[in-house]
């Protein structure tokens, strides 16, 4: 079974930067798509970024021009560097990526995700 683990979230002021990286444990694995989503107080989750894996990379409007997402495939890891933060990014962090398998004319997509790190953004 593979878990993602998260780490690099925490406190930050308003315009301040934080960056989240996300690695399996157990070792490297072949993902596809990567990503991030978060759930804010009262909201559903939500996707923030994600990323294939050829490197092309979407992103929430509310974000665009401030979170970068990027990928080691080396090290199976995705980051989410998160500049000019707002009070409203304040919000539990998911890491997520997916295995995608043909067999015949069927698709597999498996799914993975994190357990969450919060993002407090806060004077």
């Amino acid at each position: 079974q593979v878990q993602l683990v998260e780490s690099g979230g925490g406190l930050v002021e308003p315009g301040g930067s934080l960056r989240l990286s996300c690695e399996p444990s157990g070792g490297r694995r072949s993902f596809d798509n990567m990503g991030w989503y978060r759930q804010r107080p009262g909201n559903q989750r939500e996707s923030v970024a994600t990323i294939t894996g050829d490197g092309s990379t979407t992103y929430a409007a509310s974000v665009k021009g401030r979170f970068t997402i990027s990928r080691d495939n080396v090290k199976s890891a995705v980051f989410l560097q998160m500049n000019s933060l707002e009070p409203e990014d304040t919000a539990v962090y998911y890491c997520y990526a997916d295995i995608v398998t043909n067999k015949g004319w069927t698709r597999y997509r498996n799914d993975y995700w994190g357990q969450g790190t919060q993002v407090t953004v806060s004077t």
